[in-house]
Order: structure tokens, then sequence, then C-alpha cells
């Protein structure tokens, strides 16, 4: 039996520009800015040959019956075998975040496995290789744009030019090292379904690629925070309990936002301060989870 496990950190995305005509997926993707978190998926893969086929995918220990980004990358790695084996694959992915509220989790998950999935096929493919297959499963399967390469470099991140890794660009913001991400989070917004509407795409790129160039002019914390907010303002998605907890650390004088996309609240705080956030994000009502986490500044990375 041959096993392997892998790590990628979750991801925030503040803002972001659609960019996703080109007909090739390692040029489809996003310009934008997020943060990669100290939270992530960690994905173990077991291999052995078997008399058939066989997949399972498992997260936090209950059977996946959908998977589809998972079962995307499994089916990517193995068409790359020389020799035609019967396998089977389990995968176990240990999802440290909230699914479906802005985390990134999908692509992450992708990453993760496509890491672990080439070490443990023995496919020496090299880290952006393994990653271009994680990317190439979040755009076939309408769930993330720019979250792969984020998350394959971690830290908090411009990606000035889309893509996949390899062929998109990023800048790393610098960051105190008392900085912590600080999130409560209420519940799940659909990538897939934002993604494909119309109205909800025009809003994102009416105003992303902007705020972008002005990050890019001034490349900051304080800017990425007043952008995120700004982008969040006008892509209209924020509910009656985002709102709520906005005004309170309005009032508190924190700056925060939302991700992209989760009915959840996010800001980055310097950690003598959290104590004083997570108190006024306690108060958010009892329906509520809230995150507090390290920056993740080495992105995703073999394990064993």
């Amino acid at each position: 039996m041959k096993e392997a496990e892998a790590f990628s950190p979750c991801h925030i995305t503040g803002f972001f520009q659609i960019l996703d005509k080109p007909d090739d997926p390692l040029q489809v993707g996003s310009r934008g800015a997020g943060v990669s978190l100290s939270h992530g998926v960690t994905t173990d893969v077991k291999i052995k040959e078997n008399a058939k086929n066989s997949v399972e995918v498992k997260i936090n220990g209950v059977t996946s019956t959908s998977a589809n980004v998972s079962k995307r990358v499994i089916n990517a790695l193995l068409s790359k075998l020389k020799q035609n084996k019967k396998l089977m694959i389990s995968v176990q992915h240990h999802v440290n975040a909230p699914i479906g509220a802005g985390f990134g989790t999908s692509g992450a998950a992708a990453l993760s496995l496509a890491l672990a999935l080439n070490e443990a096929l023995n496919l020496n493919l090299s880290k952006i290789e393994a990653a271009q297959v994680a990317h190439i499963a979040e755009i076939k399967c309408k769930t993330g744009l720019g979250t792969v390469i984020a998350e394959t470099f971690g830290g908090l991140e411009i990606r000035t030019k889309p893509g996949a890794p390899g062929v998109g660009k990023i800048k790393s913001l610098q960051l105190p090292e008392n900085m912590a991400v600080c999130c409560v989070v209420f519940g799940s917004l659909s990538t897939k379904k934002l993604l494909s509407d119309t109205e909800t795409r025009e809003r994102v790129n009416d105003i992303g690629g902007i705020l972008l160039d002005k990050l890019i002019k001034k490349p900051d914390l304080p800017s990425f925070l007043k952008f995120s907010r700004q982008f969040a303002e006008h892509v209209g998605l924020i509910s009656k309990r985002v709102r709520k907890v906005l005004d309170a650390t309005d009032h508190a004088g924190f700056v925060c936002s939302m991700p992209m996309f989760g009915e959840s609240v996010f800001t980055l705080v310097e950690r003598e301060s959290l104590e004083e956030l997570v108190e006024i994000l306690g108060k958010a009502g009892t329906n509520r989870q809230i995150i507090t986490s390290n920056i993740d500044f080495e992105g995703a990375r073999m394990l064993k």
C-alpha cells in the first residue's frame, strides 16, 4: 500500500475580478487579493492494487457521494499513469474550517489531494504541475477562480495576473508577525451559483479590477481591508446578520468585510486587539461560529 499526506491552507478572498473568457483553463482565473489561514485541509491518500478500480472520498470522516472536484483531480492524475493498473483509492479530507462559507475549502481540498496523490502514484510532477491539476478541477466545477494559486503560496497576496500556478502572477504583501485572522460565520453562499449569476458577475467586475489597481499602487494591509469592504458593499450580498456585525465593528474602530463568498465577516487584527474583537463578535447571536487563525505564509505542502 502507498500512503501520502498533504496540507493546504484555507483562503479568504477580500475582492476580485472575474477573468474566465480564455478557452484554456490554465489561463482562466481572477485578479484579486486575499489571505491564507493556518486553518486548512489535510488530505490523506491510501492506494493499493485491486481487482477493480474503486474510489472512496471521505470529508471529516463521512463518505461523500458528490466530491466532484476531488474526483476530477483523481481522474486527471490517474490519466497520467503509464501503467493501466486497477487501484483502490481512499481519500480522507480533514477540513478545519466551515465548508461553503468563503474559506476556499474546495480549493484547499483539491490542492492537498493533488499533492498527496501525485506522491502516492509516483507521478513525479512538480508542486506547480500538481497545483495546476487542482486549479483546472476548480475551474471546470465552477467552485473557484483564484483560490488554488493563492493557497499554493500562502500569505496575504495580490493576484496581479489571472491563471493557474505557474501561469498567473502573485505579489506578497508584508505583514507584521503579530497579525491574526478573525471571523464570525453564519452560513454558506454557493460560489458556483454566484459565479454563474449575470448580475453578480457584473457587480464584481464593475469594481474588482479598479480596486485591485488601487491596491497595487498602495500595497498595504489597511488598503486591503478598506477595498475589501468597498467591494462587499458594492456587490450587495450583505445579509442582515452580517450588516449588524459590520455596524458593531465599525463603531468599535475595526475595519471588517465579508469573505467572497460566505455569509461571514472577517478582518486581520493585531493579537493584542483580538480579545476585544472576539467579544464584539460574540454578541452576534447564537447561530454563529467564531474562528481565529494565524496566517499561513508557507502555502500548500507535503506532510508525509
